[in-house]
């Protein structure tokens, strides 16, 4: 499969502001949002005419840009769109992170384009910018459907937290995803897809050799 070389520009965190959210399911792209803004060394700004709190760094010779949407999750397209616009960032060139209820908590994916599955973070985000070839990082959360309570409606599951175990699943399919942010900001994506993609196989008294330095920029 062929994919976009386009360098990522910008990742674009979904959840809900404030802290009763902080930590419920639906708010791990803002998870991936904040590791991304430690990595290189930022700190979040809020920034009304972006309508999200928004950082920039640099890795090589690329610039990225990171933004947590303020607007609530429905409403996020109003975030990517303005800062997309103002500083002319092609739909290939953002990676959206969000919350996957069709993978299970530490299965993470990219994904390049396709519809919204329902999603509201993702189908706004496709309206405001008119199409859906924009690259995704689906963060797994589970499904009610697979838990102890089958029943419990589908908003109810995304606005709770996650179980420990589930959460530490997370973060660790969230760290995997983060230390291939370098092929990311390169332009790389078909080696990022690939890593991510494949499952590791840890060896006794092995490590990988250390990502290229991202840094920040002022």
């Amino acid at each position: 499969m062929t994919f976009p070389k386009s360098p990522i520009k910008l990742i674009v965190g979904l959840g809900n502001p404030g802290p009763e959210y902080e930590r419920t399911r639906h708010n791990a792209g803002f998870w991936f949002a904040e590791d991304v803004a430690h990595e290189i060394g930022g700190s979040f700004a809020s920034d009304k005419k972006f309508f999200g709190q928004i950082v920039r760094g640099s890795g090589g010779r690329s610039e990225v840009r990171v933004i947590k949407p303020q607007t609530f999750m429905n409403l996020s397209g109003q975030s990517v769109a303005a800062v997309a616009k103002f500083y002319d960032i092609a739909p290939e060139s953002i990676l959206v992170a969000h919350d996957e209820l069709d993978l299970e908590p530490g299965d993470i994916k990219f994904k390049f384009g396709g519809g919204h599955a329902g999603h509201n973070g993702l189908r706004d985000i496709q309206a405001k910018l008119g199409t859906g070839d924009y690259w995704r990082l689906r963060i797994g959360i589970g499904h009610p459907r697979d838990s102890a309570n089958a029943q419990q409606p589908v908003a109810d599951w995304v606005l709770n937290r996650p179980r420990r175990d589930e959460q530490d699943a997370i973060e660790v399919a969230i760290e995997r995803a983060l230390a291939l942010l370098h092929f990311l900001i390169a332009g790389d994506t078909e080696s990022a897809v690939k890593q991510l993609h494949t499952k590791p196989k840890l060896k006794a008294g092995s490590s990988d050799a250390p990502a290229p330095a991202v840094k920040a920029s002022a």
